[in-house]
C-alpha cells in the first residue's frame, strides 16, 4: 500500500487531480462469497462495505505521506466518510485532496468497475487507470493460452464484441457511451500508476 501511496503523492504533486475508487474483494466478494448463502442484495451491500473499509486505510495511508484525503461514500454512512454529492467531490479535487470513492454506486447488481466509471463521467475525468494482476487486455486469458496477444490499444466496440472481460460488460458499457478512455495497467509495479499518467505505454488503452 506505501508504494502505490507513494506514486499517487507523485502524481498529486504533478498537479493532477487524482479520484480513486477500490474494490473490496481482500474482504468480501458479493457474487462469489454470498453465492447460494446469502440473498444476493445483503452480499452486495456486505461488499460495499468492504470498499469503504479499504478507503479508510489507504485514506491514512496518504495521509501519513503528507497527502492530504477524503473519503466519500456512495451511501450515508457519516462516522465513516463524507456522503458523496458531485459538487463536495470537486471541491475537494481542486483544493488539492485524493478523494476515495466508498461504497460502489451504492446500489446492489453494480460492480466497483461501474462505480469507477460512473464517478469518472461525474467529475469529468480525463482518463480512466484501471490497475489490475495483469499487464493489459489480451485476445486470451494468457494463464490458459500461450497464444493470447497482448493489445496496445482497442476499442470499446471490439472488447464488447470479444467479450474480453476488461471490465464487465455495463462498465464497459457506459465508459464508450461516456467517451471515457480507459488504459489497463498491472498493478504489480506501483510506478505505473506515475508511468501511465506520464504517457508512457505500460498497457492497454481502451476507447473509441
Amino acid at each position: 500500500m506505501g508504494a502505490v501511496c507513494g506514486a499517487i503523492k507523485q502524481c498529486v504533486e504533478l498537479g493532477v487531480e487524482v479520484g480513486v475508487v477500490i474494490g473490496g474483494g481482500n474482504f468480501w466478494r458479493g457474487v462469489k462469497n454470498g453465492e447460494g448463502c446469502i440473498e444476493r442484495t445483503r452480499a452486495d451491500r456486505m461488499g460495499m462495505l468492504a470498499t469503504v473499509m479499504n478507503c479508510l486505510a489507504v485514506a491514512d495511508a496518504l495521509e501519513q505521506a503528507g497527502v492530504p484525503a477524503r473519503v466519500m461514500t456512495a451511501a450515508e454512512m457519516p462516522a465513516f466518510g463524507e456522503h458523496y454529492t458531485h459538487e463536495r467531490a470537486m471541491k475537494h479535487l481542486e483544493s488539492g485532496k485524493v478523494v476515495l470513492f466508498g461504497g460502489g454506486t451504492g446500489h446492489p447488481f453494480f460492480s466497483t468497475d461501474t462505480g469507477a466509471v460512473l464517478r469518472a463521467a461525474e467529475i469529468g475525468a480525463d482518463v480512466i487507470l484501471l490497475a489490475k494482476n495483469i499487464d493489459g487486455v489480451y485476445s486470451a486469458d494468457p494463464a490458459k493460452d500461450a497464444g493470447a496477444v497482448k493489445y496496445d490499444e482497442i476499442t470499446y466496440d471490439e472488447v464488447l464484441a470479444k467479450r474480453l472481460g476488461v471490465m464487465d460488460l455495463t462498465a464497459t458499457s457506459l465508459a464508450m457511451d461516456c467517451h471515457l478512455p480507459v488504459y489497463v495497467f498491472a498493478l504489480k509495479d506501483p510506478n505505473n500508476i506515475l508511468r501511465a499518467v506520464a504517457g508512457e505505454n505500460v498497457g492497454t488503452l481502451v476507447r473509441g
